[in-house]
């Protein structure tokens, strides 16, 4: 019997249980898939708390990390329209209105009129939102090498290239060059 995909020899985790109880219940049914996704599952949640307690230490909320991280990534002078946020956070125009209007109010960044035509509208980082940011990344990169060093050499390289495969499922040309 070949091993189970995602089984490691004499460890086995909460998912090789449910994926032998579905199997178990339904055993025509092919659960393979269930070892790689139910462990993405539950691997983003535990992902998405390390990033929220990450930001939090920056007195960041995970929203705010996006938006002033797609500002900080555009390079100096650090500033895109909103429009060009909303592409970058994949949230509505309306959510994007309210980010920006809340990350204004505590000085994170300003809003101003082009120069070229004064009716389209850049949002900018100000230097406090630049700290911020900053900060926030640092601790972040330092908690996610943490986490990719329980992988041997070069698995975090291997890992990036299959989850880079499986995504561009959902990743389309346009994304790519806007």
């Amino acid at each position: 019997m070949r091993p189970q995909t995602g089984s490691t020899p004499g460890r086995e985790d909460e998912v090789d249980a449910i994926v032998r109880a579905w199997s178990a219940q339904l055993p025509t049914l092919d659960v393979e898939p269930m070892h790689v996704f139910s462990r993405l599952h539950r691997l983003a949640g535990h992902i998405e708390d390390m990033r929220r307690e990450a930001f939090s230490e920056h007195g960041l909320a995970l929203w705010q990390f996006d938006v002033l991280a797609a500002l900080r990534r555009a390079g100096d002078p650090y500033e895109l329209t909103p429009g060009r946020l909303v592409t970058e956070t994949r949230v509505s125009s309306g959510t994007m209105t309210n980010r920006i209007d809340r990350l204004a109010e505590r000085g994170l960044v300003a809003r101003r009129g082009s120069q070229g035509d004064r009716r389209i509208v850049l949002v900018s980082l100000t230097p406090q939102g630049r700290a911020a940011v900053d900060n926030a990344v640092v601790d972040l990169l330092s908690r996610e090498r943490d986490l990719l060093a329980t992988l041997d050499d070069g698995g975090a390289g291997d890992l990036a290239s299959l989850l880079r495969r499986v995504l561009s499922e959902y990743t389309d040309e346009k994304e790519l060059t806007s």
